[in-house]
């Protein structure tokens, strides 16, 4: 098992687009295996390569079931809930469907709609996703994928497609919580290269 320290906002390579993957090799393999120990070492569900100060087009991921969003607004958007899964996408895209999205309350469900980021660790605030996605993109042997995600599953797609497009979802936040996103990053003296943080580690 390899965990690997997590970089935070401010470290260059989160904050631009990344490097396609050009081997499918032992190197890849091993990239992702760390990746996966990371991000369950954190925990997260969901971890893309830059995130770990690696510039490659590769996340992964980990959907454990159903989540309160899920149960809440599902029914009402005609989604079939996804099982439990977890995998990784190389080079991926990702197409957006925002059908249905007026059936959500018109003010983010603040208990529903939050996210956290291991890039910007300890916070979490609430952003409109669109309810589904269609992720394209290859494994690691280099064969295609294609996953039709709805809810918090197409969430966690949107929030570490983002990573590879060099954004935080801190970037998309409006009103109070980007102003409040601002100030605990000067708190906490982010927003500057070289800050790390080491999964399972004590402080």
């Amino acid at each position: 098992m390899t965990v690997r320290p997590i970089v935070v906002m401010g470290e260059e390579v989160l904050h631009r687009p990344a490097a396609p993957v050009t081997a499918f090799d032992g190197a890849l393999r091993g990239l992702v295996r760390d990746m996966f120990d990371t991000m369950r070492a954190a925990p997260g569900v969901g971890l893309a390569a830059p995130q770990i100060g690696v510039d490659a087009r590769v996340f992964v991921w980990s959907y454990g079931g159903l989540h309160p969003f899920d149960g809440e607004y599902g029914p009402a958007l005609g989604m079939t809930i996804p099982s439990p899964s977890s995998g990784a996408v190389i080079n991926p895209h990702l197409e957006l469907d925002w059908k249905g999205v007026e059936l959500l309350p018109e003010r983010l469900d603040l208990e529903r709609e939050h996210e956290g980021c291991l890039s910007f660790p300890g916070y979490q605030y609430p952003i409109r996703r669109a309810p589904r996605a269609v992720l394209e993109g290859f494994d690691i042997d280099g064969g295609p994928i294609r996953i039709e995600a709805v809810a918090w599953l197409a969430r966690i797609f949107q929030h570490e497609y983002g990573h590879l497009l060099g954004e935080l979802y801190i970037d998309r936040l409006a009103g109070p919580w980007a102003d409040e996103a601002a100030v605990q990053a000067r708190i906490r003296g982010w927003g500057r290269p070289g800050v790390s943080w080491m999964p399972g580690s004590e402080g």
